[in-house]
């Protein structure tokens, strides 16, 4: 059943609706279950059912498997039938009405909007990393974004005099507009600061370290932490904790949720294309009315 797997993955690959990472999530699950069919002797896809899918997520609990693996298993699978019946092969889709398995959500660390003015204020203003690390935790209050994306930024992602950054995933990009107080953070620290954290007129970098080159996830999450160790905060901080409280903080002042989606970068992934201008004048409006730092 090696050719199925194949055909499957190549026809998420042309399909392009799906990045590499899930792609490769998607072989895996397909993987192993074709490797659990071979183990019960079963080598035509014709001859599984629902008791032979019920029976691998069956196993999958067993080996102890959390909840959100055997969700994620049981959509690869649909997917993958779903492949199976369109490339011609008569069956019925044995996932048909399977239900997956209850998925417990931690609720995402918040910060209150005391805690967070606190700790972004917690960068002082005498050298270059206070200076970096204050514009850092502005613009990632002010946008929502993603760590990833907050470090992977160049200098030519900024636009200071339209007030937006770009972001960008891959061949995906969304462009989000800051807030005065982000604006100003991060014109300070280029116009005052980076400048001397740069090794080589052709680093692009837009935070840098101190060795002059590309700030990494882990790096950014020491530097939060122990911001938030010195303001007091008694909460875990982990490098998701603005994104969430940039989310709840927009929607506890009014902001519509598809608004607030937009800005997350949370949309349908086959409808996700490279775009520069996303903020329209409604959301520019929306954002400067209801952002606490707006």
């Amino acid at each position: 059943m090696q050719e199925i797997l194949d055909g499957f993955v190549f026809s998420l690959v042309g399909g392009q609706a799906k990045s590499g990472n899930t792609i490769m999530s998607y072989k895996r699950d397909i993987a192993h279950y074709l490797t659990f069919l071979k183990e019960k002797g079963i080598s035509d896809i014709k001859k599984t059912n629902r008791t032979t899918v019920l029976t691998y997520l069956l196993l999958l609990q067993k080996q102890g498997r959390a909840a959100a693996t055997i969700s994620r298993r049981l959509a690869s699978l649909r997917s993958f039938y779903g492949y199976v019946q369109d490339s011609g092969v008569k069956m019925k889709d044995p996932t048909l009405n399977l239900e997956a398995p209850k998925v417990s959500r931690k609720a995402p660390g918040v910060l209150t909007t005391q805690e967070t003015e606190i700790l972004l204020s917690m960068p002082k203003l005498t050298n270059a990393k206070g200076y970096r690390d204050r514009a850092m935790l502005e613009v990632l209050y002010a946008t929502g974004i993603k760590v990833s994306e907050l470090i992977s930024l160049n200098i030519q992602d900024v636009d200071l005099k339209q007030g937006y950054i770009t972001c960008r995933n891959g061949v995906h990009a969304r462009t989000l507009q800051m807030g005065r107080a982000a604006i100003h953070a991060l014109r300070d620290y280029i116009e005052k600061a980076r400048d001397t954290m740069v090794t080589s007129d052709d680093v692009k970098i837009l935070f840098l370290n101190c060795n002059g080159t590309r700030l990494s996830r882990q790096g950014f999450w020491k530097i939060l932490k122990s911001y938030g160790k010195d303001a007091g905060i008694k909460k875990e901080i982990t490098p998701y904790t603005l994104r969430h409280s940039f989310a709840i903080h927009l929607m506890e002042n009014g902001a519509d949720i598809k608004f607030v989606s937009q800005m997350l970068g949370y949309t349908d992934i086959t409808a996700m294309q490279v775009y520069a201008d996303i903020l329209d004048s409604g959301m520019r409006e929306e954002y400067q009315k209801t952002h606490p730092r707006a």
